[in-house]
């Protein structure tokens, strides 16, 4: 990264400091009343600063509560449940026959949350799914949970209510200073757009566009607005209507709002903020016109699990993405402090191992766009990016105090 990205950088992440963990921020303009609301519903080795315009100069001294998600007036069309290939599920050599009242019992089985970046009945099949078959390998029972929010996972992790957890990148920042959960692994997907015919491509605008259809540890936001609003560049989204997805989301809130005060637009002023409540949710709201431009992972036009094309078929027409943000290390796979190194080592294993199997993997893939997973521990990608933030004036574990 060049000087001056890197001084941007580090001033664009003092304007996230108090949209973390803020229980007691003033509101953002909401959005227009909903007629009907959506139903409720990931995902990043950072080589470069997640700064996808500029950095900005000066930190807001307060972030808004999400509103209620504006909700579409159009109709979705029904998307046909996806048949995933069996998955064989075998049992290992090493499975645990753990006896009744220990961790992995079926009177006691291990917790695994999730965050509910996406709509949560996806979340849910996927995840139950998964459990079904690491129980079968293992010899282990588990039970999944979806988070009612990014900060109620790290709270279940932290209160021992869940052993197990797929975090988005912040949230494991937090988890990692406040309770010092152990990352195992780091996932990897596909980079780019999905295409009509498998392949991938990018933006042009996006200087990764040459790694499309690469495995990488990394995501970026995007920034997206209806076909023909006039809104070409991020500048252009003052005096607009934004959606944002979650306070606590990486790439769905905290960056960007750091990225809009870049350019001089505060967040909470200059744009008629609004949070709705996920990733989908903020891309179905720029498609029905409730807002005039939103932000969410990339990409969320077409990512399999969240499948936008199959609920609305003309999405991509008339929702067009017009900037980019730079590299979020991505999310994964973490355990909690003094679990059981054999648990560990055996569920890592078989899921590792589900990988490889292509029903194991389509299984997985279907909750979070997974396509592989990295051995990693948090020195490896979160640190750098944890330090970057520390840097500017951001201690993450001063924040977890407040």
């Amino acid at each position: 990264m060049n000087a001056r990205r890197t001084s941007h950088l580090l001033m664009a992440v003092l304007v996230i400091a108090t949209v973390l963990l803020s229980a007691c921020a003033a509101p953002a303009t909401p959005a227009p009343a909903p007629t009907q609301p959506p139903a409720p519903t990931k995902a990043p080795e950072p080589t470069k600063a997640p700064e996808p315009t500029k950095a900005p100069t000066a930190a807001p001294t307060k972030a808004p509560e999400p509103t209620k998600p504006p909700a579409p007036t159009a109709t979705p069309t029904k998307a046909p449940t996806a048949t995933l290939p069996p998955t064989k599920c075998e049992k290992m050599a090493n499975a645990l026959s753990p006896k009744a009242g220990e961790l992995g019992a079926p009177d006691k089985p291990i917790v695994i949350t999730f965050v509910p970046s996406v709509d949560v009945g996806v979340i849910t099949r996927g995840g139950q799914a998964m459990a079904e078959c690491l129980s079968k390998m293992t010899g282990l029972t588990y039970k999944i949970e979806v988070g009612t929010s990014e900060a109620a996972s790290i709270e279940a992790m932290g209160g021992g209510k869940a052993q197990m957890g797929f975090l988005n990148t912040f949230a494991i920042l937090l988890a990692k200073q406040k309770y010092d959960v152990e990352v195992a692994l780091v996932a990897q997907r596909k980079y780019g757009v999905l295409k009509a015919d498998g392949t991938y491509t990018a933006f042009d605008f996006d200087p990764d566009k040459a790694m499309a259809g690469q495995l990488t540890s990394f995501y970026k936001p995007e920034y997206f607005t209806k076909k023909d609003s006039g809104i070409k560049k991020l500048a252009d989204v003052k005096g607009k209507s934004f959606c944002f997805t979650t306070a606590s989301s990486t790439s769905g809130g905290i960056i960007p709002r750091a990225s809009l005060k870049a350019i001089g637009i505060d967040p909470d002023k200059d744009v008629k903020g609004s949070y709705a409540g996920g990733h989908d949710k903020a891309a179905i709201s720029v498609y029905d016109g409730t807002c005039d431009a939103g932000v969410a992972f990339m990409d969320i036009l077409t990512d399999k699990p969240t499948n936008l094309v199959g609920k609305f078929p003309d999405i991509t027409d008339k929702v067009v993405v017009f900037a980019v943000g730079d590299r979020i290390p991505n999310d994964g796979l973490q355990y909690i402090k003094g679990l059981d190194s054999k648990i560990k080592a055996i569920t890592t294993e078989a899921l590792l191992a589900m990988m490889k199997d292509p029903g194991g993997y389509a299984t997985v893939k279907s909750i979070y766009n997974y396509d592989a997973f990295e051995k990693a521990d948090y020195a490896k990608y979160y640190a750098p990016f944890e330090e970057l933030l520390k840097k500017a004036g951001i201690d993450v574990s001063k924040l977890v105090r407040q």
